[in-house]
């Protein structure tokens, strides 16, 4: 299609929107395919009732009750194409001795709260709070924490997770490869005869279910390695988030990890924009060929208030979202963001698992009014 307008628009997306007016975006392929942009005289989130499953969700997932105290792996969003979970880990000495092996697909853990060790048979990896581990599909690992740790986990179930194309801004934007953690098999033969450690069962998961493989001695014995296949660590401290000082960009613009049907975002501290005529808050849209789903890390999260860390929204495509109001008020007075939160965009239709019915916040709907 080629280019069309009438009446009221602006030259400049997210740009000189008319006094009293409102802007949203319509757009097919996430933020990369065709596009419009309405002027609209009201936000189209100014709905006075919903009937039906389709509407807004958030969830708290760290209300009293919900997980922590004892591992559990908690599945919360799911299809054939991927999985979204929570896993809480205690300190535990048993935790040493077994594996885990996902053959259903890669595993990106995201760190929410903890610290401690991931020990592969290409060798040992560090992980503290804000940092991703990246697994590819069936590489065994064993989680040890040295502190209770709380992880979103993303199983990709179609493909496998690629890096953005970081196009005209070079391979080193965003995050610089340099900067991914490497296994160490030298530092994990050390760590685990400091332990007396041997790793002697294996857990394989396979169309969701589990087998387990024992063995008589410790199963981690590489000799060594090379390739470019192999597990690894990106910390958030590590990652510079693409800017314009002059207009808002798309949520594409934070895109941390591709998959074949969905990809994760990750939304950091930033400076605001600064020209007087631009919007500075997420633009109203519509996502029309995906869910969303945005998890709350840490931070003061700007777009939305009576938020907190461990809070995850759920926002399926077929409606129009975007800033609550007094986000867009309040946002005058600040100059950069200061928030971390991790966006998953998924191409299919969205499943919520019956845990997350004790979670929901059941007004959230309504908090788009004035």
């Amino acid at each position: 299609m080629h280019l069309y307008f009438q009446g009221e628009h602006t030259q400049q997306a997210h740009k000189g929107i008319p006094e009293g007016a409102y802007e949203e975006e319509q757009g097919l392929k996430g933020f990369f395919g065709p596009v419009s942009h309405l002027i609209k005289r009201k936000p189209s989130t100014r709905w006075s009732k919903i009937d039906g499953p389709l509407r807004p969700r958030m969830y708290d997932l760290v209300k009293p009750g919900i997980g922590g105290g004892t591992d559990k792996w908690q599945r919360l969003l799911y299809n054939s194409h991927l999985t979204i979970s929570l896993l809480w880990m205690d300190v535990k000495a048993e935790n040493m001795g077994k594996a885990y092996r996902n053959s259903d697909g890669d595993l990106l853990y995201f760190c929410h709260k903890g610290a401690g060790e991931v020990w592969t048979e290409y060798g040992l990896l560090k992980y503290r709070k804000s940092e991703y581990i990246n697994v590819p599909k069936c590489l065994t690992h064993t989680l040890v924490p040295s502190e209770p740790s709380t992880f979103l986990v993303v199983e990709n179930r179609s493909s496998h997770y690629e890096e953005p194309d970081r196009g005209l801004v070079g391979r080193h934007a965003i995050y610089d490869p340099a900067t991914l953690g490497k296994p160490d098999l030298h530092e994990q033969d050390r760590r685990m005869k400091s332990l007396n450690a041997a790793v002697t069962e294996i857990v394989i998961k396979r169309g969701d279910e589990f087998t387990r493989f024992a063995y008589e001695e410790n199963y981690y014995d590489t000799l060594g390695w090379k390739g470019d296949l192999f597990p690894f660590t990106l910390h958030t401290n590590n990652m510079m988030p693409l800017m314009s000082h002059r207009a808002h960009l798309p949520p594409s613009a934070h895109t941390t990890f591709v998959a074949r049907d969905f990809v994760v975002c990750t939304f950091l501290p930033r400076p605001l924009e600064k020209d007087a005529d631009a919007l500075k808050v997420p633009f109203y849209h519509q996502n029309i060929d995906y869910d969303e789903v945005l998890f709350y890390h840490k931070g003061d999260f700007f777009s939305r208030d009576n938020l907190h860390a461990g809070m995850m929204s759920f926002h399926p495509m077929g409606f129009p979202h975007g800033p609550h109001p007094k986000a867009v008020k309040a946002v005058s007075q600040k100059t950069e963001t200061n928030e971390i939160a991790v966006m998953i965009d998924s191409r299919w239709p969205l499943f919520a698992d019956p845990f997350l019915d004790q979670t929901e916040l059941q007004d959230y709907w309504k908090s788009w009014k004035a």
